[in-house]
């Protein structure tokens, strides 16, 4: 018998097509993957351009990652850390920062342990991006909204000249959450999935301020002020931060960082309250003894600031939530401002989220993020039910998930 010529294991996989349906991060690098690998890829996108919300995250500086030891980087997952965990420690944020360095994008570590590009706009990058996947043959149809699949199974999607069809061996949905719709983030894909059979969750806000029934007059004084160098508790989580005082209520990344339990109690109970330490490098003995001098013919708001060092929005704020009579004494004083509770009247409107939780179960996807009930048919991004902070851990989840 001839002998049977061995396989060589070394040979590249067949090319095969593939459609990407939403340009944002997680659309994106899937396009550059799954290019980079040989296979065809076209990219359909409902928007006039890519990466809208995107461009709208780096208006104030890109944050495109966090320099945190990678098991403080894990948890920040939360409950969906076991399916995204090992995606992320294959691509994380070492291997995002060297991406961006190939992309002649440097980057920088800030002060707080957020990493940035140098140039700090996200555009510089985006473009880069884009010049890549153009290079490896990936096609771009903008204004191309996909509505569903049709009776043979084509991605259907509606253009100004009407609907057009696609089918592909591999189908990537990277379509966003439901916040910012002006961006193109609508959700509008959950009841196409829903009928298809795929279970979601319903969205909810992440990553967003919330309502507090401020005083016309603190309004007035603070709105737009930040509140620096506190720690914001709600329940059992803690975090020190900062965040600004909004003519509706609080918001900033301290916020964001408690929003997820503040929303779920908030959604349980009707209430809920966060809880404002003022002095976090003070401890409760040395606030009651300082308050405790006499402060002769100075104000009490003069007080609280030679005393304490405290500035002019904070002093608002005690003033803002604090009795009369605990003002008038200086150690339940001292306690109020190492324990100032905050009380939360509702989340901002879902479509100001930076994210939302919600979306595909995570039951509906295998290790890979393809629908079990659709094969060759992929979920990536915020379409998924999960949530992180703000601080790159957002984008790196986006990133980070390989199908390959």
């Amino acid at each position: 018998m001839p002998n049977t010529p061995k396989a060589d294991t070394n040979a590249p996989l067949p090319a095969k097509t593939a459609i990407v349906i939403g340009a944002g991060p997680a659309g994106l690098m899937a396009a550059e993957r799954l290019a980079g690998a040989g296979h065809n890829v076209t990219i359909y996108e409902a928007m006039p351009s890519a990466g809208r919300k995107f461009l709208m995250a780096g208006k104030s500086g890109l944050n495109i990652t966090h320099s945190e030891d990678m098991e403080t980087f894990l948890s920040r997952y939360g409950t969906s850390r076991a399916r995204l965990e090992p995606h992320l420690r294959k691509f994380g944020p070492a291997e995002i920062r060297a991406w961006c360095e190939g992309l002649g994008i440097e980057t920088f570590v800030g002060s707080s342990g957020r990493v940035f590009p140098k140039v700090m706009k996200a555009s510089p990058l985006l473009r880069a991006w884009l010049r890549r996947l153009a290079d490896l043959g990936c096609n771009i149809h903008y204004r191309h909204k996909w509505t569903g699949w049709d009776a043979s199974d084509n991605a259907v999607f509606s253009t100004a000249d009407g609907d057009v069809t696609a089918k592909a061996d591999i189908t990537i949905l990277a379509l966003g959450g439901g916040s910012w719709k002006k961006l193109g983030s609508n959700g509008a894909w959950m009841k196409i999935l829903i009928d298809a059979g795929i279970a979601c969750n319903p969205f909810k806000p992440a990553n967003c301020g919330f309502d507090v029934r401020w005083t016309d007059h603190l309004i007035e004084k603070c709105a737009g002020n930040p509140v620096k160098a506190v720690t914001l508790t709600c329940e059992d989580q803690t975090v020190r931060g900062e965040f600004v005082i909004s003519k509706t209520g609080i918001e900033g990344s301290a916020v964001y960082t408690v929003s997820a339990k503040l929303h779920d109690t908030w959604l349980q109970t009707g209430s809920a309250t966060v809880t404002l330490d003022l002095t976090p490098d003070r401890d409760l003995a040395d606030v009651t003894a300082r308050l405790a001098k006499p402060r002769g013919k100075n104000s009490l708001g003069n007080h609280l600031r030679k005393s304490l060092g405290l500035d002019a929005t904070k002093i608002a704020l005690i003033f803002e939530v604090t009795p009369r009579e605990v003002l008038n004494d200086p150690a339940k004083l001292a306690s109020a401002i190492k324990s100032l509770p905050i009380a939360i009247a509702r989340p901002r409107p879902l479509d100001e989220a930076i994210s939302t939780a919600g979306g595909i179960a995570w039951e509906e996807l295998d290790d890979n993020f393809q629908l079990i009930k659709r094969p060759g048919t992929y979920c990536l991004g915020e379409m998924i039910d999960w949530e992180a902070p703000t601080g790159g851990y957002l984008i790196t989840g986006c990133l980070g998930v390989n199908i390959l």
